[in-house]
């Protein structure tokens, strides 16, 4: 394929890393058990999923390795790049959005058939549109927290609130390097105020209530093998700590909504995209469809 240097203008698999399914062959293959989305829903996350094979992981980390150099000739295509947004000098953590733009394997990831199944389920088996897409490095021995936060906080320039992040080990995810965390049913408080995503860890306690405080003590670390991911809902308050292990824990994040959101903004949602006026759905160049139901 003669492909073109923004790999956001092609809306399919570009290389050979992921099978070329129907929807129907896809869906018979890795949907998920109603036993599975039941506890999505009254949990407000479902983890443990396989999203990657050995050799896609490979792939991937080699891509991720060449894209956290600053001078790599496509770093204009990010909608954002941090090759440290730790607020803490004695730590760090590698974080970008947009990289699907510039590397093949984090294109198609996209349309990796384990991951669409799954989110269209979770959805509610709705058709899925890509939203956008997150690295996350922290290094061995000195990486950085991601404070506790929910996603939608961040994301209410899209309406209604009907997304869904999937958060892929590229590492083994323990608790000694830095694993993700949920506060189990979470999903079902309100939306709360913005915090800086990497500075203190304790930020969020300001905003809870004494009901809250007290599930906050119930979080669970989610340790997981590398390829395997977890899904959670855009209202779940999650974060992860410090990596003091001596291994990486590397992971790629990748956001969706539902066909039909729309834009709830008249402003630029992400360095570089196109502008969707306020009320406009949300598709195009930069939201492509990744999976639909109603072909199955």
């Amino acid at each position: 394929m003669n492909l073109n240097r923004d790999l956001s203008k092609h809306h399919e698999l570009i290389s050979d890393m992921f099978p070329t399914l129907s929807a129907k062959e896809i869906w018979k293959k890795y949907k998920l058990t109603d036993e599975q989305v039941a506890f999505f829903n009254e949990y407000g996350y479902l983890s443990n999923i396989k999203i990657l094979e050995e050799h896609q992981i490979e792939q991937l980390r080699k891509e991720l390795k060449e894209l956290t150099d600053p001078s790599h000739p496509k770093n204009d295509l990010f909608y954002e790049f941090h090759s440290n947004q730790s607020e803490n000098p004695e730590t760090a953590i590698f974080h970008s959005l947009g990289h699907w733009r510039i590397t093949e394997g984090f294109h198609d990831i996209l349309w990796n058939p384990r991951f669409v199944v799954a989110a269209s389920q979770l959805l509610g088996t709705k058709a899925v549109r890509f939203w956008h897409d997150q690295l996350f490095l922290k290094p061995a021995k000195h990486g950085g927290v991601v404070a506790w936060h929910q996603d939608y906080s961040y994301w209410t320039r899209t309406t209604p609130m009907q997304h869904l992040t999937c958060w892929i080990g590229l590492d083994d995810a323990t608790t000694e390097n830095g694993c993700l965390h949920y506060i189990p049913k979470s999903h079902k408080w309100p939306l709360l105020d913005t915090i800086s995503l990497t500075g203190d860890m304790d930020g969020l306690d300001t905003l809870l209530n004494e009901e809250q405080k007290a599930e906050y003590a119930k979080k669970v670390a989610i340790e997981m093998p590398m390829g395997y991911g977890t899904f959670h809902h855009p209202l779940m308050v999650h974060g992860s700590y410090e990596n003091k292990s001596s291994i990486p824990r590397r992971a790629a994040v990748l956001n969706v909504f539902a066909d039909g959101t729309v834009s709830n903004s008249d402003e630029e949602m992400m360095k570089g995209v196109t502008i969707i006026k306020k009320g406009k759905k949300m598709e195009g160049q930069f939201y492509p469809l990744l999976f639909d139901p109603s072909e199955i």
